[in-house]
């Protein structure tokens, strides 16, 4: 996965949609209730949703050597496929002024609801193996994830809980500052308790610039995880969460932090020794590092068996998610 410079994903930006997550609810008008004594008709189920129908196609519209409909339809399976009720049609693969990379542009619908198809536009390398997605370069070849599963399952290396196994691996990057962080550990719960034979890994991501004491409580974790293991980490990262607001300051960070500590049943005086320690200081460093040799770097992130996702989306989402990429690489979770 590549970051786009900011001038270039500025200019791309208008052309480069990605897909909708979320289907926006229709607005209601609900009727006047009857009028006392008045026959009211018996309710009818609502009608079927009528299949898309997707614009006819123009063989002139298909002027670039590739990538190929095909190809761009692996690409449209594995990257949303996971949407029920999701469906398209590639309308167009054109050449484009830059040598290598056509513009594809996709009808997509959604098969339960009578909403029109919507165009969106993506720019794809012409032989295929990468594809610009919003403001970011993604692989699109078979097994697009491989590269960034295989290096969290060497380098993650954080508490973790769930099994031991890496097959089926959720790794979460947080920041113990960030207020979005703090709302997504329900989700994150709900995920270990949905996803029992699935490892779900915590990688610290501190964002210093924005948070202050993000680092400081960094280590601190780092260093319950290292002295009483990883349930002990999971409990003062609870009541880290918890005590957040405490984090504005210095002094409320210490309170809130030595109280986390105590919480899972540690020395808060031995924890705070440790994070000053040169080994703490690296490994929360290496841990940064993991985010940006991922192509990342921003809060709450979560990657399921190396495909990225936004943490903070509805639970019913990673849920879907969770299911498919297990699903695509043929593992258990549950």
């Amino acid at each position: 996965m590549i970051r786009l410079s900011a001038r270039f994903a500025g200019a791309l930006a208008l052309a480069a949609l990605s897909l909708p997550v979320f289907q926006a609810a229709a607005q209601q008008q609900v009727p006047n209730a009857p009028a006392p004594g008045a026959s009211v008709a018996p309710l009818s189920a609502p009608a079927p949703a009528a299949a898309p129908v997707f614009p006819k196609t123009n063989p002139a519209n298909f002027n670039a050597t590739g990538p190929s409909i095909e190809a761009f339809n692996n690409f449209m399976h594995i990257y949303y496929g996971w949407q029920d009720g999701i469906v398209w049609q590639v309308q167009a693969i054109l050449k484009t002024p830059i040598d290598g990379l056509s513009l594809v542009a996709v009808s997509v619908a959604d098969k339960t609801t009578n909403v029109e198809p919507q165009s969106k536009l993506f720019y794809a390398a012409v032989d295929g193996k990468h594809v610009i997605r919003g403001e970011e370069i993604v692989r699109s070849d078979e097994h697009p994830f491989s590269l960034a599963r295989a290096l969290l399952q060497q380098r993650a290396d954080g508490p973790y809980r769930g099994a031991a196994s890496k097959d089926m691996e959720l790794v979460e990057f947080a920041d113990f500052q960030c207020p979005v962080c703090k709302a997504v550990q329900a989700n994150m719960d709900q995920l270990a308790v949905d996803f029992p034979k699935a490892r779900f890994v915590f990688q610290t991501l501190p964002l210093a610039e924005l948070h202050p004491q993000a680092t400081r409580a960094a280590a601190y974790g780092v260093c319950v995880a290292k002295q009483g293991g990883s349930d002990a980490f999971f409990t003062y990262a609870s009541a880290a969460f918890d005590g957040q607001e405490g984090l504005a300051s210095a002094d409320g960070a210490t309170l809130t932090l030595n109280s986390a500590v105590a919480k899972a049943g540690l020395d808060p005086a031995k924890i705070a020794t440790c994070a000053t320690d040169p080994a703490t200081v690296a490994t929360v460093a290496a841990s940064v590092k993991l985010a940006q040799d991922l192509g990342f770097y921003g809060t709450p992130t979560l990657f399921v068996n190396g495909r990225k996702v936004p943490a903070n989306v509805p639970y019913n989402i990673l849920k879907q998610v969770v299911l498919y990429q297990a699903k695509l690489d043929g593992v258990t979770a549950q």
